[in-house]
């Protein structure tokens, strides 16, 4: 998955014969799974219709502020499109796009939802080798360098003039390379490695049953995703689930029982500088596992457990570097229990939620936290959906890191 999943992208587009390519560049963009829209200037309209790229981007496009075929008049709302977008790629960039942008110019809608944009704002230039090395357009340059806009810049090659040399706007794919190397870069989490353990263990009776919980891994893979969109390489090792990811910077390891976590945990633990054990680990094993199916014969049946391996605090006893985050279900003494577990497994962080609490624990898509710090803060969260538990939790982790 790429870090462009779940963007709101804003294209504008201005009128230069590399208009063509935005065709390729919106398809990219829903391919990668980020929702598209699509404004342009009048003079875009003369190198590649609004239809196009409304059936590509599944959007309406606009390009006045007035849908002049609609007799009720709508107004396409510049104000709108620019905080709707988290995203604003100007491509291809005119010569006269790009100084009406740096002058404050504001004579069609693409310049107007320019000067409303509240996000990052790329552009594109694509103009003849002339024009791009005039002392007015790299002056253009200057100014939306000192707004804070980033240009993508242009190649070398053969251009609409038939001259070769610079010029040239970005292919779509590099387009899109350089925004996600460029996002990525800025992210806080940029170079980290985060292991997360997710889900259940399920400790073998026989070769047919075991002993498991209710867990769904839904919490560990949210954090796993909501650590990758902060651009850390994450290392999700996770028992038995049903859930999902797909995202090139989320290495899935799958386990089964609680030896195999630990492993595969200690295995990884050296390079991590951030591990968050969401996982809802056996407590206990049978002591004996069955080589053949048990037969139901008796009215009874009798297993000795024993306990299974602490990970949390087996690492907790070795860490040195690494910013460690336990999680504690609990159903009584719920904060007295999870201060403890702090101390106990000598833990940065842990993050306590209770069963007593309607909308958390196993298999709901919403939890209600409390974070406990080292310092014995505590900090109380309502319900929220576990993917902005996440994001609470990655946000508390980057504050301690960073202080």
């Amino acid at each position: 998955m790429s870090i462009l999943s779940g963007k709101n992208i804003l294209l504008g587009i201005s009128g230069g014969i590399a208009a063509y390519k935005t065709a390729s560049l919106v398809r990219l963009f829903v391919k990668l799974g980020a929702n598209v829209k699509v404004v342009m200037t009048p003079a875009s309209k003369e190198f590649i219709t609004p239809l196009t790229l409304s059936t590509l981007s599944k959007n309406p496009v606009s390009s006045t502020f007035v849908n002049e075929e609609d007799d009720n008049g709508v107004w396409n709302s510049h104000v709108d499109l620019g905080l709707w977008a988290d995203l604003f790629i100007i491509a291809p960039a005119t010569a006269n796009t790009l100084a009406k942008m740096a002058n404050g110019v504001c004579d069609n809608l693409l310049l107007a939802t320019y000067l409303s944009a509240k996000c990052p704002v790329y552009f594109a230039p694509a103009m003849d080798l002339d024009m791009y090395i005039h002392p007015s357009t790299l002056q253009s340059f200057k100014i939306l360098d000192s707004f804070g806009n980033i240009m993508i810049p242009a190649t070398s090659g053969e251009l609409a003039s038939g001259l070769v040399g610079e010029g040239r706007m970005a292919e779509p794919e590099d387009i899109v390379t350089f925004l996600e190397d460029n996002i990525l870069e800025k992210l806080p989490l940029k170079g980290k490695k985060v292991l997360i353990t997710a889900g259940p263990t399920h400790e073998a009776i026989d070769p047919v049953r075991f002993i498991g919980n209710h867990s769904s891994g839904k919490m560990g893979f949210e954090i796993a995703k909501a650590s990758a969109n902060l651009g850390a390489e994450v290392i999700l090792i996770t028992g038995p689930t049903h859930e999902k990811v797909f995202n090139s910077l989320i290495q899935v390891i799958p386990v089964i029982s609680t030896d195999d976590m630990y492993n595969a945990v200690h295995d990884h633990f050296k390079v991590a500088d951030i591990a968050i054990l969401s996982a809802a680990v056996a407590d206990y094993k049978p002591k004996e596992v069955a080589s053949q199916k048990i037969k139901k014969k008796e009215s009874t049946l009798t297993l000795e457990l024993e306990k299974t391996k602490d990970i949390l605090a087996s690492l907790g006893a070795i860490k040195t570097h690494q910013f460690l985050v336990g999680f504690a279900l609990e159903t009584n003494n719920e904060l007295e229990n999870a201060k403890d577990k702090l101390k106990r497994k000598n833990l940065n962080l842990i993050v306590l939620n209770s069963l007593n609490d309607t909308g958390a624990g196993f298999k709901t898509d919403t939890n209600k936290v409390t974070f406990i710090d080292a310092e014995d803060t505590v900090t109380e969260f309502q319900l929220k959906s576990k993917a902005a538990v996440a994001t609470d939790l990655l946000n508390k982790i980057l504050e301690q890191i960073n202080a």
